[in-house]
């Protein structure tokens, strides 16, 4: 039989099968595209997510909900030689400016911003409750004034006076007192002639209620007044806006200058007026919130009294706080003492604005949320901003004068911590900050940390005023608190860890640097000599010894809200383990703790026609950074982790007080004399600033512990109860003649003179001086 042959398909029906194949694989493909697609804007969409993480709030439930309204106006402008201003977003500010009409040239001879360039010989709040009043002496060679303000008890009014003495007889002197908003849309401002000699401002807003703002003049010689009403954009720029409005007259015999008695076209933002006389004279400024002009008078007898009741209620209450008479201090000390606590509780500012944020998910700058900060500066001349790790040493000293006013501060700063846990290290938030910052310092990056000294404060708060702190109303803000305390410790532990289980690590060093030593800033300690060649493998016992620090306040804390603190007793147990430390940071050819990474000390910069070139003249290797000793390497000492009785702390006991390493008379330097980076340029244009230099905040740290140990058993107790002793009158006596020879508090001090170096003045952890001198650790 023949077998049968098979079928074949016919053409229309291979067509159909290809036509079904086709679709299945169109299908298919348009599937594939559809993920595609998907996938693209599920990751568009994620890369949105994590570039908003960074300005997104940790809570729209905020710590500062209210304050107390004896707070609502203040000195809160530290950055100018003497103003208030109002608690608000859009505040309400009230300044000073002066000059002598016979030598204006330019805007550089109007006194308002403090700038060191103005080389005055003394300016600083000498006494300041940072509530009710406040008493300053500005020395401006030949003439002097004195500032002060007076609170009334009910809130409704302050007056403020400027005393000027000291002035020659034939020579004038104009102050020029203004009220004002940052632009128009904040509020309006209108000067009214009254029927005597003085002009009244009035101030409305839909944020602040109506105010009136009247003078007042002793003023024996012959008194020119004159007023003006204008417009300008940002408190920045109020000196130059005002000074174009000043006027000269000249008839042949006499000079006036004046303001032009003018107003701009529709609302203003600017009300100033300017008093110009021969000698001395005082003049008077009263705020007020009725606005019935009858109502403000003023009276000079009466402002006078009240303000020498204040002075002397004041100089009790210091005396009872800090008992430095029963100590032994004499008047001249202890009134040195009230000008460092003053000037720092005077320099508290108010700002309102965002920062210029960056992540590493953002490719450019992006403005964090809008807020307010409430927070005490480093130097009202330099840094008049805040800055996180100078905040928790500011604190210290706070908290002690005014436990309410400290909280309040610390509560602002954590309203400012985005969802992740990272605070911004600088806060610059308005016009007037911002124009005191080079660029370059503007943007801050959310990898970068700074050092955690809240967790110092906190642990002091705990310690010193457990019972104060159970009161209702603090004890719900201190509940409120820890979570955000509980995401910041966290946040740490994330991004700051190294490679090693245990360690920590910096973030924000560059290895592409054209330094001979890159900056760790994020330390705090910004020159202090590390690794030469930055990478992840570095181990920072500084950071190191915080977390300890931070996980030993995070259990008292979680004890304290009746929390469970389980997870951190675990860290706190593994990070004070003296073992645990010795195999991380110990180096055995020193028998010191110090940082790990991979270093030489043989860098050095070539200086070309047109580049500069980084020579690293010896291979680098993994190992401690023992050869430059120093603050860094106190840490373990400084957290009182060391046992009492091991050679280690014999070590740090010889090396702190050996002339050739780390002891002055002065106070312990930063960086030990034998280190190849002591007092040495990191470039050309970079001059040293930790490598030798003395700084209080790290001598407060060290006569802390000293004071701890000289009461622990061991064989080194007397040693350091010796060491203690003598240099905690080195550090106090130094300050005192600088401060005598001065008439300021220095950034840090020289350690081979003892003079003042850095900035000034520096009353912002400088004032950590008044705690040394009470023995307030």
């Amino acid at each position: 039989m023949k077998p049968k042959s098979k079928k074949l398909p016919s053409r229309r029906v291979k067509i159909a099968a290809e036509n079904e194949n086709g679709t299945e694989w169109r299908k298919i493909g348009f599937s594939a595209v559809v993920l595609v697609l998907m996938s693209v804007v599920i990751a568009f969409i994620y890369q949105g997510y994590l570039e908003t993480r960074v300005i997104t709030p940790f809570s729209s439930d905020k710590l500062v909900s209210g304050y107390d309204q004896s707070l609502h106006w203040g000195t809160y402008r530290p950055g100018v030689y003497f103003g208030l201003k109002t608690r608000e977003s859009r505040p309400l500010s009230v300044g000073l400016m002066w000059f002598h009409p016979d030598k204006l040239r330019s805007l550089t001879d109007i006194r308002h911003n403090c700038e060191i360039s103005d080389n005055l010989d003394q300016y600083g709040w000498l006494l300041h409750d940072g509530r009710t009043f406040g008493y300053q002496e500005i020395k401006d060679n030949p003439i002097l004034l004195k500032t002060s303000f007076l609170r009334s008890k009910d809130n409704n009014n302050w007056i403020s006076k400027i005393d000027i003495s000291k002035v020659n007889t034939h020579r004038k002197i104009s102050l020029i007192m203004y009220v004002a908003f940052d632009s128009i849309e904040d509020g309006s401002v209108t000067i009214q002639s009254q029927a005597s000699k003085f002009p009244e401002i009035q101030t409305t807003s839909f944020y602040t209620p109506s105010t009136s703002f009247s003078f007042h003049s002793t003023t024996v010689n012959k008194l020119d007044v004159s007023y003006v009403c204008l417009e300008t954009h940002g408190m920045h720029k109020i000196k130059e806006a005002i000074a174009t409005k000043i006027a000269v007259k000249n008839d042949g015999q006499n000079i006036r200058y004046y303001l032009l008695n003018q107003a701009a076209e529709g609302n203003c933002s600017i009300g100033a007026v300017m008093f110009t006389f021969k000698g001395s004279g005082s003049i008077f400024m009263k705020m007020s919130k009725n606005i019935d002009s009858t109502k403000n008078s003023i009276n000079p007898e009466l402002y006078d009294t009240q303000l020498k009741e204040s002075i002397n209620m004041f100089a009790d209450r210091f005396e009872s706080t800090f008992s430095l008479n029963a100590k032994g201090f004499n008047q001249t000390e202890i009134k040195f003492a009230q000008a460092a606590m003053s000037n720092l509780i005077g320099g508290i500012g108010y700002f309102y604005g965002a920062s210029k944020v960056k992540s590493e998910h953002n490719k450019d700058p992006v403005s964090y949320w809008k807020a307010p900060l409430y927070t005490a500066v480093p130097s009202r001349s330099f840094f008049p901003r805040g800055f996180l790790w100078d905040e928790g040493f500011h604190g210290l000293l706070i908290s002690t004068w005014d436990l309410d006013i400290s909280l309040d501060i610390l509560m602002h700063w954590f309203d400012l911590m985005n969802t992740e846990g990272w605070i911004p290290r600088e806060q610059i938030l308005d016009s007037e900050a911002l124009s005191k910052v080079p660029d370059e310092f503007v943007v801050q990056n959310s990898v970068n940390a700074n050092p955690p000294t809240f967790f110092l404060l906190l642990k002091y708060l705990l310690k010193t005023y457990r019972t104060e702190l159970l009161e209702q109303k603090r004890y719900t803000r201190m509940v409120k608190l820890y979570p955000r305390i509980q995401t910041w410790y966290q946040w740490f532990n994330r991004t700051q860890l190294g490679t090693m289980n245990g360690s920590y690590r910096w973030r924000g060093r560059n290895p592409e640097t054209l330094e001979i030593n890159p900056k760790t800033l994020t330390s705090g300690l910004d020159d202090f000599p590390r690794a030469s060649h930055p990478d992840d493998q570095e181990r920072h016992v500084d950071l190191y010894c915080w977390m300890q620090l931070a996980s030993h306040v995070m259990v008292e804390f979680a004890d304290f809200v009746e929390k469970n603190n389980d997870h951190y007793k675990d860290t706190y147990d593994r990070l004070t383990n003296i073992q645990f430390l010795d195999e991380l940071h110990l180096s055995d050819k020193t028998n010191s703790y110090a940082d790990y990474g991979l270093h030489t000390d043989k860098v050095a910069l070539r200086y070309l026609d047109d580049r500069v070139v980084r020579e690293v003249k010896e291979k680098p290797e993994y190992n401690y950074i023992y050869s430059s000793y120093g603050y860094v390497n106190l840490f373990p000492f400084l957290m009182e982790l060391i046992p009492a009785d091991s050679t280690q702390l014999l070590t740090v006991l010889t090396n702190i007080r050996d002339s050739n390493i780390l002891w002055t008379e002065f106070g312990i330097r930063s960086l030990s004399k034998t280190s190849p980076f002591y007092m040495k340029s990191n470039t050309k244009d970079d001059p040293p600033y930790w490598r030798g230099q003395i700084w209080i905040n790290i001598n407060y740290m060290i006569l802390s512990a000293l004071k701890t140990y000289s009461h622990r058993q061991g064989p080194y107790q007397k040693q350091a109860a010796e060491i203690y002793s003598e240099l905690r009158q080195n550090v106090i006596r130094n300050m005192f003649n600088q401060y005598q020879a001065t008439g300021y508090l220095w950034e840090n001090y020289n350690d081979k003179t003892g003079k003042g170096r850095g900035c000034y003045p520096f009353t912002g952890w400088s004032a950590l001086v008044v705690l040394i001198m009470a023995e307030i650790y």
